[in-house]
């Protein structure tokens, strides 16, 4: 979740041409004009958008020593700070509601079981990477046995002409800034249960089925599998050449002690 600490950078950076930003384009780009000219804070210009079940409010407004995610629980107002970050964090607020609020509910329900503590507990600690760092995945049944067996030449040079009938959504808002100044090893964890084809590109339709398969035992079991998403064809103009994933410190194998990351 956001919090103290996230890093400041100018909405007029984004590149939404950006075939991982291209999902959030609408209302990304409506919203990002009066901003870089300073006429409007991130809350205020979020707040102008239709479709949030929540407010957009300014950091001052999270009392002290109140955990971030009960006071949007308790308020139905989300402190924003005038970063990327959060400007990120609430777009996906706005083109994934459901989910966020099944998120929120989820965090709030282990504030109340186990209460606020220095370490936030296995399902908190998968709530937050989810909300984070997690990537959604709807591609034919191949690409999955490739990504899941961390097979990358196989899932990025072999099975290449493959990722047209694919799509990949990145979720998590931490994620979203890094692709704002791309490079090579930035990795997403992708959520090891496939989006249905039969939802298509509806992704108000991708909310509702996500939002409905959250659970917190479902999330503490770690249901991710690693994913360099500048490997993706037509992400990177690098990858084009195959020796691009030839370098093991992005591409890293799989143990072979380590288990399938089975979706």
């Amino acid at each position: 979740m956001s919090g103290p600490g996230g890093s400041a950078s100018p909405v007029h950076a984004i590149d939404w041409s950006a075939p991982g930003l291209a999902p959030w384009r609408c209302p990304g780009e409506g919203l990002t004009s009066p901003m870089s000219a300073g006429d409007a804070s991130v809350s205020q210009m979020l707040n102008r958008a239709l479709g949030s079940p929540v407010r957009f409010v300014p950091q001052a407004e999270l009392p002290p020593g109140t955990a971030y995610e009960q006071f949007i629980f308790d308020t139905g107002r989300v402190p924003t700070r005038e970063n990327l970050h959060d400007f990120f964090n609430g777009l996906c607020w706005l083109r994934f509601p459901l989910t966020k609020q099944r998120l929120n509910q989820l965090q709030a329900a282990e504030i109340a079981r186990a209460g606020v503590r220095e370490v936030r507990g296995p399902v908190r600690d998968a709530l937050t990477l989810f909300d984070e760092n997690a990537a959604l995945l709807q591609a034919p049944e191949p690409l999955w046995d490739a990504l899941t067996a961390r097979d990358w030449h196989r899932l990025f040079v072999t099975l290449r002409p493959l990722w047209a009938q694919a799509r990949l959504v990145l979720f998590g808002h931490a994620l979203l800034e890094k692709l704002v100044t791309p490079y090579k090893s930035i990795t997403a964890h992708v959520l090891r249960v496939p989006v249905p084809m039969a939802l298509g590109e509806d992704l108000a339709a991708w909310d509702a089925w996500l939002a409905r398969g959250l659970s917190g035992p479902v999330l503490a079991g770690k249901p991710f599998t690693p994913l360099p998403v500048m490997g993706v064809p037509g992400w990177w103009p690098a990858n084009e050449d195959p020796t691009y994933y030839a370098d093991a410190d992005v591409f890293r194998p799989r143990r072979p002690d380590a288990p399938l990351d089975n979706p």
